[in-house]
């Protein structure tokens, strides 16, 4: 699903990739299916090797036919990438004859879960161990499937966690207990958040769960919140579990949620990712997700003053009181 803009091809065609992004924001697949048609003959045509260059930016899947074949997935993207475009693994295995996914050694216990995979291996820097007929990178499945807004939208959970004990909800009776993360990979930081904003949420009737890994996670003191961040994505997933929201930032943490079937707000930035409506609150990728955009590039203050009104509205009967203003005057 690689926009007409990537790839060592790229160039000739970089006047097309805001049509895409106009398309895919559209939910006019078809349109951005056509777009990236252009890009892979490009590609052919060129004669270059798929294989050369930075991973995230190969082009693996030139066109050649799936069905009833050797398939190979390639996850080449992050973590949130290889999630989100995780739901079109079972639909591309009832196309194929067997299914090997070469993912990140983290989503193993995942990604093996799904129907239709045959086997799952770990990825890593060399070759994969597998025998196969037709490559192809995770996200350029649905284009090759022709996906409509039946395969996109989500309808439940498409990703199951193994089992473990009972959870208990984290928090008490009458307080919403809230998972944060603020902090962004080097992929385009104007993702990140300032970590002293979040403790605007903290107060009576919210208590606030850090979720945030790296150093970034020394931050939860100065934001109030507790820390239950872990590197294990099971892990994480049950302790997400636990909560009532997660609000994050445009993270690998809000495609795990969604794609579990959790409740994430995300904050976004003036100019979000592609898959990411300009201005909508829902999202087509996860029903349940609230989306809240910024008004101006940087304005992260009224976004986080948009995510307190919302609490209100979310949970009218519990006693929420933030910082030093009561949520219940943002009612209005």
């Amino acid at each position: 699903m690689n926009s007409p803009a990537r790839g060592s091809a790229a160039k000739s065609l970089e006047s097309a990739g805001g049509d895409w992004i106009s398309a895919m924001r559209a939910g006019d697949f078809e349109r951005a299916w056509s777009i990236t048609d252009r890009d892979v003959t490009a590609f052919r045509r060129a004669g270059d090797e798929k294989h050369r260059g930075p991973r995230h930016q190969q082009r693996i899947w030139r066109g050649e036919g799936l069905r009833n074949r050797r398939v190979l997935v390639r996850c080449y993207h992050g973590l949130g990438d290889t999630i989100q475009f995780a739901r079109f693994l079972p639909p591309l295995a009832e196309r194929v004859r067997e299914l090997t996914v070469w993912c990140q050694p983290e989503l193993l216990p995942l990604i093996e879960r799904l129907d239709g995979v045959d086997r799952a291996i770990p990825l890593h820097d060399g070759t994969p161990d597998a025998d196969f007929e037709v490559d192809i990178e995770i996200m350029e499945i649905p284009h090759a499937l022709r996906a409509g807004r039946e395969l996109i939208e989500m309808r439940g959970p498409y990703l199951t966690l193994p089992p473990r004990d009972m959870p208990s909800r984290r928090g008490g009776h009458g307080t919403v207990s809230i998972g944060l993360v603020w902090e962004v990979g080097d992929w385009d930081k104007r993702r990140a958040i300032p970590a002293q904003l979040l403790r605007r949420l903290h107060g009576e009737g919210a208590r606030l769960f850090s979720l945030q890994r790296g150093a970034a996670r020394e931050a939860a003191a100065v934001i109030g919140a507790e820390d239950i961040s872990t590197p294990d994505i099971v892990a994480l997933g049950h302790r997400m579990s636990e909560l009532d929201l997660i609000v994050s930032v445009d993270t690998m943490v809000v495609h795990l949620a969604g794609a579990l079937g959790y409740e994430p707000w995300v904050l976004l930035h003036a100019d979000c990712d592609w898959r990411w409506p300009a201005c909508s609150a829902g999202s087509i990728w996860y029903p349940r997700a609230k989306l809240f955009h910024q008004r101006a590039a940087g304005g992260w203050e009224r976004v986080i003053e948009d995510v307190r009104a919302a609490l209100v509205s979310r949970y009218p009967h519990s006693p929420l009181r933030v910082g030093d203003v009561g949520l219940n005057s943002f009612a209005s």
